[in-house]
Parts: structure tokens; sequence; C-alpha cells
């Protein structure tokens, strides 16, 4: 299997580290986003969004970091991390699809103008937006603190793609200026999740002089 990705994607990076987690070998084959190789034709075959992570597996071209891990997770024998019971995995899903939809974007919006507009030279932040970020930071991630209050985990007693769905996107706190202060729970379950291996060995590292 060859796993499409960039170092500093948070959405590539939850299908890295559940490979990693999972002991599943995959070819790590990097795709240069700041060269705009996502937008070569070659990699448009791949994934015409443009985007990263795509998982090819023979004749299976498969993207969605989401999806990529429940499709890792399905092909792993007495994998515990993307449960087979039908409530349980549902709950897990419903997590996926809540950290797509809401928690996600207010975090991307704020990478997007407090970092990576200034690395590509397209200027200042947009106050405007940069609010907008915030908003949903503040709203969705007083959610997520709120499950978390009486629980270790976000579904079930233990550790699920879930976590690392959830867990990637906040890599980015320092560069996106994203504030988790507030969220005492947030802040003590992403400890738990920075000690696993499989975060330890997807830390991106910048490149040498």
């Amino acid at each position: 299997m060859r796993l499409y990705h960039h170092p500093f994607s948070t959405n590539a990076r939850r299908a890295t580290m559940t490979a990693q987690h999972l002991s599943v070998p995959v070819e790590l084959v990097m795709v240069d986003l700041a060269k705009g190789a996502q937008r070569e034709p070659q990699f448009l075959k791949l994934n015409p969004n443009h985007k990263v992570p795509v998982l090819v597996d023979d004749d299976l071209v498969l993207w969605e970091s989401c999806a990529i891990m429940q499709y890792l997770a399905d092909g792993t024998a007495g994998q515990t991390v993307y449960p087979r019971e039908p409530r349980a995995r549902a709950d897990v899903n419903r997590w996926l699809f809540w950290c797509a939809q809401h928690f996600s974007p207010g975090i991307g919006i704020l990478n997007w103008e407090n970092s990576i507009k200034g690395m590509i030279g397209l200027g200042n932040p947009d106050p405007a937006e940069v609010k907008r970020g915030n908003q949903l930071v503040s709203e969705f991630g007083g959610i997520l603190d709120a499950h978390l209050s009486d629980r270790d985990w976000i579904c079930g007693s233990s550790f699920t793609l879930a976590d690392i769905a959830v867990a990637a996107p906040l890599a980015n706190t320092v560069q996106a200026k994203l504030s988790i202060e507030g969220f005492t729970n947030i802040q003590r379950w992403f400890s738990a999740v920075r000690e696993f291996d499989a975060w330890k060995k997807t830390e991106p590292r910048p490149p040498s002089a």
C-alpha cells in the first residue's frame, strides 16, 4: 500500500497515525504541497480534490482521511480502535463526522489566517475570518470539553479512531494561535494522546538547515 501525504497536513497525519498505531506497513509518498504537486495531472488522477492523504491499495484509490482510517482498521485483525459492535462503531463514526463538520473547520480557518497565508505571501490575517474561526473553536471546543469531563477517551473506555481524528488538527495550536487553555478536559485528554508512539513517530520535523 502507498500512502500519499505531507508531514505538515493534519488530515494526512490522521492516516499516518492510524497506520503507525496498527502497525500497517505502508509506503509513504510525500506530496510537496508548497510546490503545488497536489495539482499536477498525475496526482489529480488519484484525487481530483487535490488533497492529501490518498491511499492506494492495488486497484483501490481511496481519499478522505477518515475513510482511510476506517479501511486500515477494518483490514487489521484484532484491532480495538474501530469497534465492530454496531453501537460502539456508530459512536466512533459520529465523532469522526463531528470533527470533520464542526471542529476541524474552525481550526482550519485559524491555521490558514494566522500561519499559512503569511508563509505563502498572501498577506495579513483577515480579522473577520479570525473572529469566525475563534467562535467555531470556542463553540465546538466547549462541546468536546464537556464531553470529556467524566471520561478519559472520546468513545467508550479506550483509545479509538475518534481520538486520532480529533487530536490531529490540534497539532497546529501554536501556528494557528489556537488557545485551548480554557478547556482543561481537552488539555488532559490531548496530553494522553501525545504519549502514544503513533503521535510521537508522526511528529513533523523541520527540514535540516
